[in-house]
């Protein structure tokens, strides 16, 4: 006899829902778990964080100088705003051994998040009037960069618009705009700063932008009445002691000195008080307001420079001053490298050949 198969289907017995004390305890415990993830997570960026410093140690802190206080000649006939040559005091200070690397640079930003000026979208009321109807639609971050290029073969280029060329995106970071990078420059000094980039770096730094005055006594070594900071000649026995251009400027550089853009600082010997690059290599950053006639009215003692600035352009920017000269400082064309010689810049705009350094009153 077969057996009989039942082709009905096994009961199926309800499965009960949790109760809402055990929903909570569920809804708790995925909470527990995602925390704890996320706990996990952040534990291995902080180590990966504390793993690339461990690599990357800041670099040493910067070398300053003491430069001694007293009474120096100030200015440089060859000038017209250099003029007249003019007595002045200054209290003793001290000094930036060298312009701000790219390294030190990096290490304020680290710690701060600074952004500088030419990485910040810029707006158009940020501009001179004179120049807001042929500004490009959208604005865009970025900074002047010095292109000979736009210079045409044959061309006699006088005029600063036939080679400096404003560069979408370039920075401290991209000195020659994207592409570009700081591989092989953490030693050069930092450039793309304008004057409000330095001062912030100053503040962070527990230090100050030199004064005009400070800056040309620091300059001069000791010396008096030297059109250059290591005496009278240019090349002392052939000898190039400072990074500037060679040649016909801004088409043929022959890089008699080794460069042709910036220097790793510390490239070529020191003044008499053991200050680098304090001509040539990249323009520097004064406190100081910019006047081409203040050196008429100039006080003797601690000259902090003028309450406003006039711009010699005519075009109504505020100027501050500059010292130095940079790489691209020429004898044809610019030799305001000279120890007593004066320069000016717009305080928003930083270029690729403009720095600086810092100093302290006291320690």
């Amino acid at each position: 006899m077969k057996h009989a198969i039942t082709k009905r289907k096994p009961a199926r017995h309800p499965v009960p829902s949790p109760s809402p004390n055990e929903s909570s305890l569920l809804s708790s415990g995925k909470r527990r778990l995602l925390v704890g993830l996320l706990a996990l997570a952040l534990v291995a960026v902080a180590a990966f964080a504390l793993l690339n410093v461990a690599a990357e140690p800041p670099p040493e802190p910067m070398k300053e100088v003491w430069i001694p206080g007293g009474e120096f000649t100030m200015g440089d006939e060859e000038f017209k705003d250099a003029k007249p040559l003019h007595k002045v005091h200054v209290d003793g200070f001290w000094m930036d051994e060298t312009e701000v690397t790219n390294e030190q640079f990096a290490e304020f930003v680290r710690q701060t998040g600074y952004v500088t000026i030419a990485e910040r979208t810029p707006r158009r009321e940020d501009f001179p009037a004179w120049v807001r109807k042929d500004l490009p639609e959208p604005l865009v971050a970025g900074s002047p960069v010095f292109n000979p290029a736009r210079c045409p073969p044959g061309r006699v280029c006088l005029s600063c618009n036939d080679w400096w060329e404003y560069r979408p995106g370039a920075s401290w970071r991209l000195p020659e705009g994207p592409g570009s990078d700081l591989r092989g420059r953490a030693k050069h000094p930092v450039v793309h700063i304008a004057w409000e980039d330095a001062a912030a770096y100053a503040r962070w730094a527990d230090k100050r932008l030199p004064t005009e005055a400070e800056w040309e006594r620091a300059a001069r070594g000791g010396l008096e009445g030297k059109p250059y900071y290591w005496g009278d000649e240019l090349c002392p026995d052939g000898k190039w002691m400072v990074n500037i251009w060679q040649g016909v400027f801004p088409v043929e550089n022959s890089e008699k000195d080794g460069f042709a853009g910036t220097a790793t600082v510390k490239s070529f010997p020191p003044n008499g008080y053991g200050l680098y690059d304090m001509a040539g290599n990249v323009w520097e950053w004064c406190a100081d307001w910019y006047r081409p006639d203040y050196y008429a009215a100039s006080p003797k003692n601690n000259p902090q420079g003028p309450e406003s600035s006039i711009d010699p352009d005519g075009r109504d920017e505020p100027k501050r001053v500059q010292r130095g000269g940079s790489f691209l400082c020429s004898d044809s064309y610019c030799i305001r490298y000279r120890a007593g010689s004066r320069g000016q810049g717009e305080p928003k705009t930083g270029l690729s050949h403009t720095g600086f350094r810092c100093v302290r009153s006291t320690r």
